[in-house]
């Protein structure tokens, strides 16, 4: 399992081990919030490591757009806990360092595929 050794990877997971706590303090009626934190959490991790399986650099690349893509939803989703009054803005802020980090090695890779195969 290749993607496993990703930094993205170790990242995203770090982020969704973290997560039990945070919505556990989501008040009664904000469940839309949480499920679809979960299903882009649940996206950006799982089309980083089927993007990491392709072989061609074409399509790796769009499932690595595709996890980045989820991940900026997360980071949304984020800002509206803040605006809620459901996280601090200092826990937003390193939540969102950390999504930040995971993109941005997400980008190398996607770097590092057109390097590869010329485009």
């Amino acid at each position: 399992m290749n993607h496993e050794r990703l930094k993205s990877y170790e990242l995203l997971m770090g982020f969704a081990k973290k997560m039990p706590v945070l919505l556990a303090r989501l008040p009664r009626g904000a469940g839309y919030l949480k499920d679809q934190l979960e299903r882009a959490l649940s996206s950006s991790i799982l089309n980083l490591a089927e993007g990491n399986g392709r072989k061609s650099a074409k399509e790796r690349n769009r499932f690595f757009d595709i996890s980045s893509a989820s991940i900026d939803e997360i980071s949304s989703i984020m800002d509206l806990f803040v605006i809620f009054g459901y996280i601090s803005k200092t826990e937003c802020i390193l939540s969102k360092n950390l999504l930040n980090r995971a993109v941005w090695y997400i980008s190398r890779l996607k770097q590092f595929n057109l390097n590869i195969s010329g485009s």
